[in-house]
């Protein structure tokens, strides 16, 4: 009795330990995975790799180096994946396979050239704008935020058309395009002045000198109603 009964708790033990021990193995190789995974995620992230491709390297990258955001006063630096990866996980993976596409046309040769480059930069500006536009400017609000913005520190025509934005339903790449690289032939950087602009102030009753510093200041006479 008694040594049947030590068999079969040796054998449940056995049986435990195992089924322990392949967990912890499996748990194990899981881990290994998935930081080779991150690993590799990450250095995709990086604009050494964004650059690696002469279609980068010889067309957009001298362009990107003479911006601010490349080098400027303050030493930050925003790269590629800062502007054009979602840092937010699900966002992330959505752009990386998104981006298999681009697999595709490195290899068939779509723009190896600068001359193929330049004939198709507007289509692909556009898209990006547009990928920009219907994400809320995710990635540029990364570092720009309008919370943040002390308005009262800017330029009086750039705070007000950012104090303003916000009620127009305004997002950053509507105003802010050709920032990093050159625009494509054709398209005209934003100053502002648009007749939209100019119906929207007039029906916030703005007066001219606000935008435009050469212009009086009228002031409103109180007739004491």
């Amino acid at each position: 009795m008694m040594l049947s009964l030590y068999r079969k708790i040796l054998s449940r033990k056995i049986i435990f330990g195992s089924t322990v021990g392949v967990a912890i193995f499996f748990m194990f190789i899981g881990v290994i995975y998935w930081g080779a995974f991150n690993t590799v995620l990450e250095e995709t992230n990086k604009m050494s790799f964004c650059i690696s491709c002469h279609e980068m390297k010889n067309n957009i990258y001298p362009e990107y180096q003479q911006t601010v955001h490349y080098q400027n006063r303050t030493g930050v630096r925003a790269t590629c994946p800062d502007c054009h990866v979602p840092k937010e996980w699900e966002y992330m993976m959505v752009r990386k396979i998104n981006a298999s596409r681009e697999l595709f046309h490195k290899l068939i040769g779509s723009i190896d050239t600068t001359e193929k480059f330049t004939a198709k930069r507007k289509v692909l500006a556009e898209r990006v704008w547009a990928s920009m536009k219907q994400t809320n400017s995710r990635e540029c609000r990364n570092c720009h935020n309008f919370d943040a913005m002390d308005i009262t520190a800017q330029q009086s025509r750039s705070g007000l058309v950012h104090q303003h934005a916000q009620k127009r339903d305004k997002t950053c790449i509507d105003c802010h395009k050709g920032i990093a690289h050159q625009l494509p032939e054709g398209v005209i950087a934003y100053k502002g002045g648009s007749d939209e602009d100019h119906n929207y102030y007039e029906s916030q009753q703005l007066q001219c000198y606000q935008c435009h510093q050469d212009m009086p200041k009228i002031k409103e006479e109180d007739w004491g109603f």
